[in-house]
């Protein structure tokens, strides 16, 4: 598959999940790049520890650290994500209705580094993406996928 055909995969697929949660604001990789180097965005990993231990976006937190205290994040644009974005996009609508406002990363930690965007691990960058599963598998070809 090119390049072209495994980004419009990913943005097909996600349309496909978005309308399990479609009052979820999204926000595509370009824009929340933006808000990165602006220093006003967070991104919110709901992924598994094991998926999280490949690779996460800069400066990142888990799941359960955001829930702990959301609060103490109010000054940031909060930005869900997972492999594809449909979990995050379940958590964004869970927490919509609690009064707390998440964008959804538009295709997810794929969309990103098929935008460019960096991951990283605990050694600084990588080229290492958790897709998952096979059917997620759509990485860019410069990029090892696991699952």
């Amino acid at each position: 598959m090119s390049e072209d055909e495994k980004r419009l995969k990913i943005a097909s697929m996600y349309r496909d999940y978005k309308r399990n949660f479609a009052d979820v604001s999204d926000i595509a990789p370009a824009e929340a790049m933006e808000l990165l180097h602006a220093g006003r965005a967070l991104f919110v990993d709901v992924r598994e520890e094991k998926e999280q231990n490949v690779s996460m976006l800069p400066g990142a937190v888990t799941e359960k650290e955001f829930l702990k205290h959301p609060e103490r994040y109010r000054d940031k644009v909060i930005i869900g994500y997972c492999t594809i974005s449909y979990r995050s996009g379940v958590l964004a609508e869970k927490l919509k209705a609690r009064g707390i406002a998440m964008f959804n990363l538009e295709g997810g930690l794929l969309a990103w580094v098929h935008a460019g965007g960096k991951v990283y691990d605990r050694a600084g960058e990588t080229r290492r993406i958790h897709v998952y599963g096979r059917k997620w598998n759509l990485g860019p070809k410069n990029y090892e996928a696991l699952w």
